[in-house]
């Protein structure tokens, strides 16, 4: 059995608080785009010489951890400490790119949970489902459902969002991924968390040409800093025609918003992965 886990932007992301255990509150959009991975289950012969219940194989895109530590196989225990699971084997092919802020690992691990619930039947309910994928990842919840959703909290407390006005379909979606890893840890420790005079989930209500002005990743002033290559990409894609840009996440993918195919991004972005996606 297959299924394909959906990459996501961060429409707005603002730091507003610390908590005592260290985890920063956040208000953020996040919204799913059609950029997948692959995950496929299969049974495990009992006289297969494992000695994992979830044998993980990964292909495509390099990851950077061992197979047996990523977040399908947590998923996989998390789940199999409540149900009882046969033995499988997992395959993942990653096309997501990691490190991108585009949630590619914590949705893997939501997908993971929808397909064992799906395949063995197990009946969890998506809130349940959404209660065990909060426990791998922050923002692992909204991969549950993978809907447009205000998120607070630590980003797992989720709404719907009724918006954007006019909608994003239709829109392209051009994501651009450079070779930098970005410091989640240090983009943190440079930021002074506030609360924004508006909300972004009020600006996302608005029509998307207001956005440019008024719709905010926090993350984008120490990251630039950090990384003025970052700051650009998003110029250049503001350059082709973008209709709002911005940095997903702590980064380091950016991406840019088109009423039209931005035909060359090719070659404005040689060596860099990139996708463009129809939304």
């Amino acid at each position: 059995m297959i299924t394909f886990p959906c990459a996501k932007i961060n429409l707005g992301l603002n730091i507003t608080g610390v908590l005592e255990n260290g985890y920063h509150t956040i208000e953020t959009v996040f919204y799913p785009v059609p950029l997948y991975d692959a995950l496929e289950i299969k049974y495990m012969d009992e006289k297969f010489p494992s000695t994992l219940d979830c044998d993980l194989k990964v292909t495509g895109n390099a990851v950077e951890c061992n197979e047996s530590d990523n977040l399908v196989v947590k998923a996989y225990n998390l789940l199999a400490k409540d149900y009882k699971l046969p033995r499988v084997h997992a395959h993942l092919f990653k096309h997501i790119p990691s490190q991108a802020g585009l949630g590619g690992g914590s949705s893997d691990a939501a997908f993971m949970i929808r397909l064992l619930d799906e395949r063995f039947r197990l009946n969890i309910g998506n809130a349940e489902m959404e209660r065990y994928a909060a426990k791998l990842g922050a923002d692992c919840a909204f991969f549950i459902t993978a809907e447009p959703s205000y998120a607070t909290g630590i980003g797992d407390i989720l709404e719907p969002v009724d918006g954007p006005q006019g909608n994003l379909n239709g829109y392209y979606i051009a994501i651009v991924k450079p070779n930098v890893a970005v410091s989640t840890k240090e983009a943190y420790a440079q930021i002074t968390c506030s609360k924004p005079a508006k909300n972004c989930r009020d600006i996302v209500r608005q029509p998307i040409e207001t956005w440019k002005g008024e719709l905010k990743n926090d993350f984008e002033v120490p990251v630039f800093k950090m990384h003025p290559e970052l700051k650009a990409i998003k110029e250049k894609l503001y350059d082709m025609g973008a209709v709002y840009a911005a940095m997903s996440g702590s980064g380091s993918s950016l991406f840019g918003l088109f009423r039209t195919n931005p035909i060359g991004i090719s070659k404005e972005f040689p060596n860099m992965f990139y996708a463009i996606e129809k939304l």
